[in-house]
């Protein structure tokens, strides 16, 4: 596959397939054409008397200074060498490839300057696998995600340290010999159009979303068979109940929680008038108003990306009719506030799930089933440590829910003096989509053995189909067994999609 990079904007889906999938990526003829049209536009800059930010001045507070025709070139190199000033661990190679391509999206608009074999030594290192270390601390998400950038652009000039498509980490110089590119030699405003842009946050914010509407899913499926181990009603999640509050996220997954239990013998064993239940606790009932909540969030979130994704940002910018003027557009708010609204939601959801694990291990409350659903309780422990792991994530969550957008520590003598913190927001949502991976995968590790407790009544076809799956790799009820492998069998059953398919081979396809 070959994601086509041109003056419009690479969409969500072209992200994942390269940031994941190391499908190539190619510059479009328009592409070089509008990259070469706005190149002309700089090199006429070359002899202005007249100040120009990032080509004839210094940067950020040191703006004032004017640079020599003679020492621009040189401005350029030095200032990838010195922003290029991450610390810490790496970030992840789908995060710098996804960074990479949004950063090539940008100069293929022609917004930024850059020359065409600029551009194409970008496309060049993806396609060749190569990818700069970048390190986990070292953006502010204002000005753009300026050191992360920056340790791309250095690989790009032949610097620095980089990981080959084998992901052996040696020197820049050495992985693009091997691989036969020609290292850049930046001109005047190229190191500035490498490091200004919001690519880092952005590139993590599509990778979350992708992977919150799976888990959104999984979430549903899970809810479901703690509904139906925990002999709740199906009634509450009727349509026209679900109508009376049009939310659509509500209403999408109170269709799933309708679909994934329908022709359940479990739940219809209770179903009569000698059922003297009124109401499900709420983790139970109130399901499809959690989980559309977040659902709605996703949906403001993608929308903001996909904006950001049609975006040219950088600073100063080339204009459609040639002037290159300065900007705000680097700053990373719109970005940054909604990758903290996902990790509130992602906190939230994740608590309901534990909740309603916790429901099926207490005898008071989990309708005839032996205590943390222990084979011989006292001698058995059951599932009541796979609950603790579940409490423990959830209260990493809710930390990771405090937002990182409200923070802002001036930099670069007060000229920066109110920056987005958007990476990290970003960084903390990757954190937070982990461990609501992990919650959800212990409630339906859980819930499937309680389907199990539950015999002979009969699980709906779809959760059956769900258990079915699950025991291909984690045994049913029994003894005590090491539970570490089992709980991560079944997170990887969620992570992978393969619960989801397994429901869906019943269902079709879930909202």
């Amino acid at each position: 596959m070959t994601v086509d990079v041109g003056v419009g904007p690479v969409s969500a889906d072209d992200v994942v397939s390269v940031a994941r999938h190391d499908a190539r990526v190619a510059l479009t003829p328009e592409a070089l054409k509008e990259i070469a049209r706005s190149r002309e536009v700089i090199r006429g800059l070359a002899d202005d008397t007249v100040p120009h930010y990032g080509v004839s001045t210094g940067f950020g507070a040191l703006a004032t200074r004017h640079i020599p025709t003679a020492l621009r070139a040189q401005l350029q190199r030095s200032l990838v060498r010195s922003h290029a000033a991450g610390s810490g661990d790496e970030v992840e190679r789908e995060v710098v490839r996804a960074l990479m391509l949004l950063r090539l999206s940008t100069l293929a608009t022609g917004r930024t300057g850059v020359r065409s074999e600029t551009a194409e030594v970008y496309a060049a290192l993806l396609n060749a696998g190569i990818t700069p270390v970048v390190h986990e601390y070292g953006s502010l998400g204002c000005s753009g995600d300026l050191a992360p950038l920056a340790h791309c652009a250095l690989a790009a000039m032949g610097e620095g340290t980089v990981r080959d498509a084998q992901g052996e980490k040696m020197p820049a110089s050495e992985a693009l010999a091997a691989a036969g590119i020609t290292p850049v030699v930046l001109e005047e405003k190229e190191g500035l159009a490498l490091i200004n842009g919001t690519d880092g946050m952005l590139g993590m914010l599509v990778l979350a979303a992708h992977d919150l509407r799976g888990l959104l899913r999984a979430a549903d499926i899970a809810a479901a068979m703690s509904v139906e181990g925990q002999l709740g009603t199906d009634r509450v999640f009727a349509a026209d109940l679900q109508a009376l509050r049009p939310h659509p996220g509500q209403a999408d997954s109170a269709a799933n929680l309708r679909t994934l239990l329908t022709d359940s013998d479990i739940v219809a064993s209770h179903r009569g008038p000698e059922c003297t239940r009124v109401q499900d606790a709420y983790s139970l009932r109130c399901s499809p108003q959690v989980h559309g909540a977040v659902r709605d969030t996703l949906a403001h979130a993608e929308t903001v990306a996909g904006r950001e994704l049609a975006a040219a940002v950088d600073n100063p910018v080339v204009t459609l009719d040639g002037r290159v003027e300065s900007n705000g557009n680097f700053h990373g708010a719109p970005v940054a506030c909604v990758l903290d609204f996902l990790a509130i939601s992602v906190a939230d959801i994740a608590s309901a799930s534990e909740r309603r694990t916790d429901r099926f291990l207490d005898p008071a409350r989990n309708h005839g089933l032996n205590a943390f659903l222990a084979d011989d309780p006292g001698v058995d422990s059951g599932h009541m440590i796979a609950q603790y792991t579940q409490a423990a994530i959830v209260s990493e969550l809710k930390r990771l829910a405090a937002p990182a957008s409200v923070d802002s520590i001036p930099s670069s003598a007060m000229q920066e003096d109110h920056v987005s913190m958007g990476w990290s927001a970003a960084r903390k949502l990757r954190r937070a989509m982990d461990g609501l991976s992990r919650v959800i995968a212990v409630e339906l590790y859980t819930a499937a053995r309680a389907l199990d407790l539950r015999a002979p009544l009969t699980p709906a076809p779809a959760t059956a189909a769900v258990r079915d799956g699950l025991r291909e790799t984690v045994e049913g009820p029994g003894t005590d067994r090491f539970l570490a492998p089992e709980i991560e069998s079944a997170v990887q059953y969620v992570v992978s999609g393969r619960a989801v398919a397994a429901a869906e081979s019943v269902t079709g396809p879930l909202a």
